[in-house]
C-alpha cells in the first residue's frame, strides 16, 4: 500500500521549504543565494514574460519525450512479459544497458542526430523507456498463472489477454514508473538544454542568469525548473490516484 498526499501535507512540505530557504539565505548572506521574499515576486513577474516562454519550451520536450517513451516501451515490456522465451533473448542486452547513465550519450546522440529538440527528446525518452519497460516487463510476467488460465478458459486469446489482463495490470507500474523517473528525466534536461539552444530553462538558467551574474533571474529559473518537475510528479500522482485507488491509504 501507499500513503496517499494530502492537500495539507502538501501545502506543509511547500511552506517548510520556503522557511529553509530563507533560513539559508540569512546565514549565507551573500548575492549568490538571494531570499525566496526577492525571487518569488521576480518569479510571478517574469513568468507571464521571457521565463515562461523557457518553461513551455522545456515542458513540450518532457511531455513530448514521455509520449514517445511509453508508447513504445509499454507494448514491448508487455510482449517481453508474456513471452519468455523472448525475454530469455533480449533479457541480457536490456539488463546491461538499464544501467548506464543515459546522459553519457549525450555527444553520440548530437554526433547522429545533430543539436537539436529531437536530440534532446531523444535522450529524455531513453531514459524514461527503460524505466517502463523493465517495469512493465516485470508487472507482465509477475501475473498469476491461475488468472491468465482463467481467462483462457473462457476462450479468449492472445489479444484478449493483452486487453483485458496484462494492459489494465500494467498500467499502475506503468503510472509509477513514470512518476519515479520524472526528476531524472528533468535534470537530464537541465543539461541538454544547455547546449546550442535559443529556449529552455536550462538555457536560461546557465546562458542568460548565471553567467552574467543575474542571481535573483537565475533563481527564478531553478523556481521555473523545479515548478516542471513538481507539477509533472502531481500529474501523473492523480492520474494514479484515479486508476488504482486500492494502492492508497489516507495520509495522516
Amino acid at each position: 500500500m501507499k500513503r496517499k498526499a494530502t492537500l495539507l501535507s502538501t501545502l506543509a512540505g511547500v511552506v517548510m521549504f520556503f522557511v529553509l530557504w530563507q533560513l539559508l539565505a540569512l546565514i549565507v548572506n551573500r548575492p549568490i543565494l538571494p531570499s525566496p521574499l526577492e525571487v518569488v515576486p521576480l518569479f510571478l513577474q517574469n513568468i507571464t514574460g521571457e521565463l515562461g516562454l523557457h518553461f513551455l519550451a522545456s515542458a513540450a520536450r518532457v511531455l513530448t519525450a514521455i509520449i514517445l517513451a511509453t508508447l513504445l516501451a509499454a507494448p514491448l515490456g508487455l510482449a517481453l512479459g508474456q513471452m519468455p522465451r523472448l525475454d530469455s533473448v533480449v533479457g541480457p542486452l536490456i539488463a546491461i544497458i538499464y544501467p548506464i547513465p543515459k546522459i553519457i550519450f549525450l555527444p553520440v546522440i548530437y554526433v547522429l542526430m545533430g543539436i537539436s529538440d529531437l536530440s534532446k527528446i531523444t535522450l529524455i525518452a531513453s531514459i524514461i523507456f527503460f524505466q517502463i519497460l523493465v517495469v512493465v516487463r516485470d508487472e507482465a510476467a509477475g501475473l498469476k498463472k491461475e488468472l491468465i488460465l482463467s481467462v483462457k478458459s473462457l476462450g479468449a486469446g492472445r489479444r484478449a489477454l493483452f486487453k483485458y489482463v496484462y494492459i489494465p495490470a500494467s498500467i499502475p507500474a506503468i503510472l509509477t514508473a513514470l512518476r519515479v523517473s520524472v526528476g531524472t528525466a528533468v535534470a537530464v534536461l537541465f543539461i541538454a538544454e544547455q547546449s546550442l539552444t535559443s529556449y529552455g530553462l536550462g538555457y536560461y538558467i546557465v546562458i542568460e542568469t548565471y553567467q552574467v551574474l543575474l542571481y535573483p533571474e537565475m533563481y527564478t529559473g531553478i523556481m521555473g525548473m523545479g515548478l516542471l518537475g513538481v507539477l509533472l510528479y502531481f500529474a501523473i500522482y492523480s492520474i494514479e490516484l484515479k486508476v488504482s485507488k486500492h494502492m492508497f491509504i489516507d495520509g495522516h
